[in-house]
């Protein structure tokens, strides 16, 4: 054991210290491998439809031979546009074996960002949804699209169901605009089609980028992130290792509540997961709760990927509890901090220890995990096999245990860079290192701790004030149900702390949820002001936007 790794000791029994990241040559040539290994397993469900691995072989190998008779080649940029349906898989696994870059794009996103994207990426084609096409006929003249298939929510649900299904969205819930864009075919006609075609031999290489992930954009504008085939081999391999002392080859049910389009899901669920043999449970809208409770009631679920503020909102739902969690293994957040109130209440009332990791979009985006029955609450866990984590000062240099400052990432699955940003990857990528911008801190065994992203932290009178510290004292309030912290200017202290607090009793009073952060906090990080809302503005995944609450207070004056 080397001494600059000292986490390794906190490993699992089973877990190596590092992974062959050049096992396979490319992300298609893990697929395959699962695509015969598992052939007559159920892969992927959705509304009560699933589809097996071998139904999804065949399926996504005709889409990919229709992507190559339109004439995309290897290294197009396709953009693919939906919720969880079963046609994504489908459209991912056939573009990446046709040699396409995927560009995942947020539904949600307005017709400035999509346009901001297909440019960027330089987009030759879509697939995407219907309910979001009356967007795409805005942006179309002014972008490189030229191929576009559209989907509908029940396209491969079969009949009648599908059929129910989309008469319901279309006519009774009016969530599909009009739009007119000429040449349009759906998944199903591309599969068909694709059936006279096969995908035509290329050079396919560690190097090549399979991904361009853009990022979330919370802390600025969205960049695509280059990720290789090698990146994300490593990081399934990575995952795999992981998990192997609890999770089992070919029998696990996971749940995927988290949008496909998003790093998380797309290389926990769709990637390894889906490696591993596991059946992934699609959720269409995480935001409808009662569909999530519904799906875990359904399936015996063993995984269950989430977001804070998703195991939050299952949490004080009144359903939740009467879910049968005996067959739930492994709980695992990511995309935010986990509060230490909803991990313990987690724990308490499923049997299963919720294991935070931390990740990027840039990091493909996995770098620490905790142990998954045995790891500390308030931590990110250690980092994954192949992974080394530094917590460096302000010019660089490495800080000892116990030092707080950034938090640093060196493997495998560190990005090629930014698309066309040359400037924005020299400033991120320093000698192999990405430097994360999440301010954290190593303990002496190994384990790290975020403190905050480095642009959220807040300066009270010289003195560093973390918005995490402020938002998990604020939760562990018994009437708070979702809390978030932002600096505003103060012409005396230069920023003071601001509350937003969404109530989970209507009882609380402005007056108690002080006097509680007074007494769990020192005088500085005592919020000066807290205002009450309905709800607070996040991003597709749940995590809470504390830059549009910044934009909105300094707008305000």
């Amino acid at each position: 054991m080397s001494e600059s790794r000292p986490w390794l000791k906190n490993y699992p029994n089973g877990v190596p210290a590092n992974i062959n990241p050049d096992a396979y040559p490319t992300l298609v040539a893990m697929l395959e491998e699962a695509f015969g290994k598992y052939g007559s397993k159920p892969a992927f469900s959705c509304m009560g439809k699933t589809i097996t691995f071998a139904e999804l072989d065949t399926m996504s190998r005709a889409f990919g031979a229709y992507l190559h008779s339109r004439g995309l080649e290897p290294g197009d940029r396709i953009a693919i546009m939906m919720p969880n349906l079963l046609q994504y898989p489908v459209a991912l696994f056939g573009a990446l074996r046709a040699g396409l870059v995927v560009v995942n794009t947020n539904p949600l996103y307005t017709p400035r960002e999509m346009l901001h994207q297909f440019n960027d990426s330089g987009a030759k084609a879509i697939v995407i949804a219907e309910n979001f096409a009356s967007n795409l006929e805005k942006v179309m003249p002014d972008t490189q699209i030229k191929t576009v298939i559209v989907t509908s929510i029940g396209e491969m649900l079969g009949f009648p169901k599908g059929a129910i299904v989309n008469f319901v969205v279309r006519k009774l819930k009016k969530m599909v605009p009009a739009y007119r864009i000429p040449n349009t075919v759906t998944v199903s006609e591309a599969i068909r089609s694709g059936k006279k075609f096969s995908i035509k031999a290329f050079d396919n290489n560690p190097e090549a980028l399979v991904f361009l992930q853009y990022t979330g954009g919370t802390t600025g504008v969205s960049k695509g992130a280059m990720l290789t085939n090698h990146n994300m081999v490593a990081n399934m391999l990575q995952m795999d290792a992981w998990m192997s002392p609890w999770l089992k080859e070919g029998v696990e049910i996971a749940i995927c509540p988290l949008p496909l389009y998003h790093i998380f899901a797309l290389t926990v669920n769709c990637l390894a997961l889906f490696g591993k043999g596991s059946l992934n449970v699609l959720v269409t809208n995480a935001r409808d709760i009662p569909s999530v409770i519904k799906a875990m009631k359904d399936f015996q679920v063993s995984v269950f990927p989430g977001v804070n503020t998703l195991f939050n909102a299952l949490l004080n739902h009144p359903d939740f509890p009467s879910v049968n969690f005996n067959s739930l293994k492994v709980s695992v957040g990511g995309g935010m901090a986990v509060q230490r109130p909803v991990a313990e209440r987690w724990q308490q009332v499923t049997g299963c220890f919720l294991a935070e990791g931390f990740g990027m979009t840039e990091l493909s985006p996995v770098a620490t995990a905790n142990p998954f029955r045995d790891g500390r609450l308030g931590t990110i866990g250690v980092p994954i096999p192949s992974t080394d984590v530094r917590i460096v000062d302000e010019k660089g240099k490495p800080l000892p245990p116990g030092g707080v400052g950034e938090i640093q990432v060196k493997g495998p699955q560190v990005m090629k860079g930014y698309y066309n940003r040359p400037d924005a990857t020299a400033e991120s990528i320093v000698d192999g290192w990405m430097c994360t911008g999440d301010i954290g801190t190593m303990a002496e065994d190994g384990y790290f701790q975020i403190v905050d992203r480095k642009k959220d932290m807040i300066l009270v009178s010289g003195f560093n004030v973390y918005p995490n510290e402020i938002e998990e004292v604020a939760m562990s309030h018994p009437k708070v149900l979702e809390a978030a912290a932002i600096g505003i200017p103060d012409a005396k202290s230069g920023e003071v702390v601001k509350l937003y607090i969404v109530k989970k009793d209507g009882s609380l009073s402005e007056s108690e949820l002080l006097e509680y952060c007074k007494t769990n906090l020192t005088a500085y990080k005592v919020p000066k002001s807290i205002e009450f809302r309905k709800e607070l503005p996040k991003t597709n995944v749940g995590k809470i936007l504390r830059r549009a609450l910044r934009d909105e207070a300094l707008a305000k004056g």
